[in-house]
């Protein structure tokens, strides 16, 4: 299982992140630029595999009647999963918050992309978070932890092994160890979870095509 890796961590959205590397020292990290992983999946960019996982939580606030709308809102692991920043997981217990993802074979793991808003959240927006892996709850590691200051956005956490290639693991194990303002309670909007792209499908412009009789070369360009 790896170590705590020193790859920088990053918060979108012009929010700041750091991590710790296994020297124990806190790296300060840098905002990349605005990234929505909802659409790079769509695109074919990154390949979300937490809907193969089981998915669990510490505590969360029991649902409510929404009496206007007659519609029964929730703060689980369905709203963590839908697609949509306006919902939000509500934990509801003492810290540290954990959201458990645990796969039935053992998967390679890229990172890890949550969603957090500062501006709407306030004291429930995640300080600091550790990521753990392992085959189960009784050999977890940490992978990273890692710092942030009111992030607005997609954070993304790389998540590598001693030789900077991506974790398998089981287990994957989300942990709000504290929030801004001291917070009790914490809101996570979005967590998505990533594997390498496998780029099995090579265009045939990338490799031009030199036909040797002028029967083959009159199909060579499009009428």
């Amino acid at each position: 299982m790896p170590n705590q890796s020193s790859t920088v961590g990053t918060a979108t959205g012009g929010s700041t992140a750091g991590t710790t590397g296994s020297g124990g020292q806190s790296m300060a990290g840098k905002a990349k630029p605005e990234c929505d992983p909802i659409k790079d999946e769509k695109l074919g960019l990154m390949r979300e595999v937490g809907s193969q996982a089981v998915w669990s939580l510490s505590s969360c606030k029991p649902a409510i009647y929404e009496c206007t709308l007659r519609v029964l809102i929730g703060f689980g692991v369905d709203q963590l999963r839908d697609n949509c920043l306006e919902t939000y997981w509500q934990s509801d217990g003492p810290q540290p918050h954990l959201v458990n993802i645990q796969f039935r074979r053992k998967t390679t793991i890229q990172d890890v992309c949550i969603y957090a808003d500062y501006k709407l959240d306030e004291s429930y927006t995640p300080n600091r978070i550790s990521v753990r892996a392992g085959n189960h709850f009784h050999d977890l590691q940490e992978v990273e932890l890692m710092d942030l200051s009111e992030p607005n956005g997609w954070v993304v956490i790389p998540l590598k092994d001693s030789n900077d290639c991506p974790i398998r693991a089981f287990l994957i194990q989300i942990a709000v160890l504290s929030n801004h303002q001291n917070g009790r309670d914490t809101h996570i909007r979005q967590i998505k979870v990533h594997s390498p792209v496998q780029n099995s499908i090579v265009s045939i412009l990338d490799f031009p095509i030199n036909f040797t009789t002028v029967e083959l070369s009159q199909h060579s360009t499009i009428r």
